[in-house]
């Protein structure tokens, strides 16, 4: 065998044992008790927005695609999805302070405004999660009236 053969033969093999290592996957279909909307009303139209550009990264419960079953694509999606889950998670939004929720509804409005979100390697994949301006301008009216109900504490 040549040299070339044996390391496509090696990591052939690494490719395959890797498949055997699941972690953990981001899908917790139960009763949310800290979820966003057990703080604030969502009218419908903004959570299903939220649902479908937001919620896989940003919640504790992803809908995986297909090819999230292979290493170590799996190992990407779940990296981002806990990098994605540290700065915002609409599922523990009840235990956020005040201040941390103004925060990060600012900082939601913010990434709207500058297109940064939902990223472009989830719209990508994810041509529905791509939001009109009327959609953006929707959710950042939303943020803008939670922002207000917040300093007034209301919520």
């Amino acid at each position: 065998m040549t040299t070339v053969k044996k390391a496509l033969t090696g990591l052939l093999l690494i490719m395959i044992a890797a498949q055997f290592y699941r972690p953990a996957q981001n899908s917790n279909p139960s009763d949310m008790p800290n979820h966003i909307s057990k703080v604030v009303v969502i009218p419908a139209k903004v959570a299903g927005i939220l649902k479908k550009a937001c919620y896989d990264c940003h919640s504790n419960n992803t809908k995986y695609p297909w090819y999230a079953q292979i290493q170590p694509v799996n190992w990407y999606i779940n990296k981002h999805i806990e990098a994605a889950k540290a700065q915002l998670n609409f599922g523990n939004f009840k235990e956020y302070t005040t201040r941390k929720k103004m925060s990060k509804l600012r900082a939601i409005e913010n990434s709207l405004e500058d297109g940064t979100m939902p990223i472009t390697s989830y719209t990508l994949i994810h041509k529905g999660a791509i939001l009109s301006e009327d959609e953006k301008q929707l959710v950042i009216a939303w943020i803008a009236a939670l922002r207000e109900g917040l300093e007034k504490n209301q919520f």
